[in-house]
């Protein structure tokens, strides 16, 4: 095999590997939104990603801007939706929060990780 043939079978082999093996789990969609307001002191966070997560070794921390940790107990999977995690909070007085997640897909263990705020005025 020549090394032009050779090349050209690597670079067809990559246009056919799963588009999945590269993806992550990355934020589709939050509530509270991301970067939104919210009258009424949501009493639990949802983050959905884009991939389903595996919930032991994924984490959402919200926090007030004395930099105050406001969720209780840890993040737990959304009834029949690998892909949502859930975290219940504590009474959020009027302020700015900063939410901070970090993500492991179940599809290839890759980590990734972000942050959001959300007001309550």
């Amino acid at each position: 095999m020549s090394i032009r043939s050779f090349a050209v079978t690597v670079a067809a082999g990559l246009m056919l590997w799963p588009a999945s093996a590269f993806a992550h789990a990355e934020l589709a969609s939050a509530n509270p939104p991301a970067n939104g307001t919210v009258q009424v002191a949501p009493k639990e966070i949802s983050i959905t990603f884009s991939e389903a997560v595996e919930a032991k070794f994924s984490t959402i921390e919200v926090l007030d801007n004395k930099n105050q940790r406001l969720e209780e107990g840890k993040a737990q999977p959304a009834p029949n939706d690998p892909k949502t995690l859930r975290v219940m909070l504590k009474p959020l007085p009027a302020g700015t929060y900063k939410v901070i997640w970090h993500a492991v897909s179940s599809d290839d263990s890759h980590k990734t990780k972000g942050s959001y705020e959300f007001v309550k005025p």
